[in-house]
């Protein structure tokens, strides 16, 4: 099955400031917009950011995953393992705050992968991961 892309809109309180944070720190490239959302190519995927005042969400809520308190919601995408370790050590670099720092979740176990989280300015809670062996996405 090819696999289609993905579209996700979230509000955004400063469009400006996201729209910065998309481009420049995590370099994905701008597609339309308007004076109240914008269009990202979200690693081959359609991220669109819209200005929503009042919709910043200042409270964490996580749920326990392999040792580690994992932000509830979040979203990302997973990499090849070569550009998660591109990114990861690009954003180390940048130093990025991490909610979760880039590591092995679930080692030696089925599903093992490289993950990582951090937030958007607006306290959009991302993660991206990575598998050296992508039949264990989904493995059980």
């Amino acid at each position: 099955m090819k696999i289609q892309p993905f579209h996700l809109a979230i509000p955004v309180n400063n469009l400006e400031l996201c729209r910065t944070f998309y481009r420049d720190v995590l370099q994905c490239k701008e597609g339309r917009s308007s004076e109240s959302w914008v269009d990202f190519n979200f690693f081959g995927h359609q991220l669109v950011i819209h200005q929503k005042d009042g919709m910043y969400n200042e409270e964490a809520v996580t749920n326990p995953v392999d040792g580690h308190d994992v932000p509830v919601p979040h979203f990302g995408v997973v990499l090849t393992w070569n550009d998660w370790q591109d990114l990861s050590q690009r954003l180390i670099k940048e130093k990025t705050q991490f909610v979760i720092a880039p590591t092995i979740r679930f080692q030696g176990k089925i599903g093992e992968q490289a993950t990582m989280f951090f937030t958007d300015p607006e306290n959009n809670a991302l993660e991206f991961k990575a598998f050296k062996d992508m039949n264990q996405l989904f493995a059980k």
